[in-house]
This record gives C-alpha cells, sequence and structure tokens, in this order.
C-alpha cells in the first residue's frame, strides 16, 4: 500500500476515500474503518460474496504459514503492508512456536502504524515502522531492522494480501531477496481471477475507482513465478477456500503460497 519514502511525511488521514487496511477490517469484522469503507466493502460484497470468507482464510493461512516457519527454526520476521492489528498477529503467532521472535511490521497508512504501537509493541522484540513498501533498500535499512533483523540469519518476509495493490511486485520481492540470508523464507497470499474472473474483474474495477488504487490480480503461474528466488513449500501455490459461517463457502479469490530460499 504505498506511498514514497520510508519515513512518509504526517498527512492528514483521507477518510472520506477508502483505505484498503480498513476494508479489510471490515470484512473481517473489525470495529476500525469508516463510512467510506464500508460503502466500498459492502458494494465488493455484492460482486463478490465470499469476500469476507476470502479474507478470513487468508488470516487463517498466514497463522499456519507462521507456524510452519516457527517450527522450522525462522525467528525473524518482517511484515510488510501488515494491515490493522487483530486479536492474532504475527509476532503472537509465532511466539506460540518459538522463541526470541522478533517482528517488524510495515504499513504506509498512519492509522494503521498508530495502532501497530499502541497494541502491538511487545517490550523490545516487536516495531511499527511507517514506509514505503516499494522501497526494500530503505526499509531493510531502516533503525527498526536494523535493530531486531540480523541479515546472516533467515528472515520471513510477509505480504498477507498486500502485492495486488502493488505495482511493481516482482521488483519489490526480488529487492527484498537479495538482503535476506539462506533459510529466508516468503509468505504470499494473493488475490485471483482464476475462478471467479468476472466478479474478481468487477471487484477490482469497484476498488480502482472508490480507492484510485490499482488492483493487479495475478493467476497462480504468476504468483508462482513471483516467488523469485523462494522455492515453494508443498502444497506450493493453493487457492484458500473461503471460510465462515452463513453460506456456501464460493469459488476461491485467493491463492496462498510459502517459499523458502
Amino acid at each position: 500500500m504505498p506511498m514514497v519514502g520510508t519515513r512518509v511525511p504526517e498527512t492528514p488521514l483521507a477518510l472520506h476515500r477508502p483505505g484498503p487496511a480498513r476494508v479489510q477490517d471490515y470484512l473481517l469484522g473489525g470495529k476500525d474503518n469508516y463510512a467510506a469503507d464500508r460503502d466500498l466493502a459492502q458494494r465488493i460484497l455484492r460482486v463478490v460474496p465470499q469476500a469476507a470468507g476470502a479474507a478470513r482464510a487468508a488470516r487463517s493461512f498466514l497463522g499456519a504459514a507462521m507456524a510452519l516457519l516457527a517450527g522450522r527454526g525462522v525467528r525473524q520476521f518482517v511484515d510488510l503492508g501488515c494491515g490493522l492489528p487483530r486479536t492474532d498477529n504475527v509476532h503472537q503467532m509465532a511466539a506460540r512456536r518459538t522463541g526470541g521472535t522478533r517482528v517488524v511490521y510495515v504499513d504506509h497508512d498512519p492509522l494503521v502504524i498508530a495502532h501497530a504501537r499502541a497494541l502491538l509493541i511487545d517490550g523490545g522484540n516487536v516495531a511499527a515502522l511507517r514506509a514505503d513498501i516499494r522501497d526494500p533498500d530503505a526499509i531493510m535499512g531502516s533503525p527498526e531492522v536494523r535493530r531486531l533483523i540480523d541479515p546472516a540469519e533467515p528472515v520471513a518476509l510477509v505480504f498477507s494480501g498486500v502485492l495486488h495493490f502493488v505495482p511493481g511486485a516482482e521488483e519489490i520481492v526480488a529487492g527484498l531477496a537479495a538482503a535476506t540470508a539462506p533459510g529466508s523464507a516468503l509468505v504470499v497470499s494473493h488475490a485471483t481471477g482464476d475462478f471467479a474472473p468476472e466478479a474478481v474483474a468487477e471487484a477490482a474495477r469497484l476498488y480502482r475507482e472508490a480507492a484510485s488504487l490499482p488492483v493487479r490480480p495475478r493467476g497462480g503461474a504468476e504468483i508462482a513465478r513471483l516467488l523469485g528466488p523462494f522455492r515453494p513449500l508443498p502444497p506450493g501455490v493453493t487457492p484458500l477456500v473461503p471460510v465462515g459461517p452463513g453460506r456456501p463457502p464460493g469459488e476461491p479469490v485467493m491463492y496462498g503460497a510459502v517459499g523458502v530460499r
């Protein structure tokens, strides 16, 4: 969710325009959203009724990925485009499987960072950085990352539901991969039109019109290429089946993948 610069100048929140983190918050049943966010989310749900279930599936996938990587010994995590805090977040998910975890949360949205600093900072092992994820060098060179992330040790780069909003995603992943040690990991959940192409295309159009954000759903093969030097762990790039009560799950509209160098 991009803006230019690592430390973004403080600017007034444009709450009249929907924000990706707040729309996601609404889809997940949160309360940190505003009228514009709810309006867009409701219009998307009319086109893609399984969107809320897909958001829950992506969150469930994130938890499984954190458990998998922590179980493999990864203790460092950079959550890029982290979104608003939930009741269970990356540092908590990983800490259930291993000790000594260190996490940097990164987002451009000042509301997200304000919430993260208020709710997520836990001792000295968690930091929140307001930054542009399109600038990997600046992020990896930031004081927050230099303090918590040892470049000689494996680190997990987490992109949960964000890369479909960012032009040049391939370059972002490649730039960050170049700064990671062997054994590092990439976690991606990403919108796709492979199973419901017309509905997803219309939802992407609604998003672009309301939020002035590019939205690029990718197919499974494209997401596999997006992993770059990170080798997919089984089951590879996999559809995330929408979950939740009240209605049939519908076709998947997200993929998930975990890759390791």
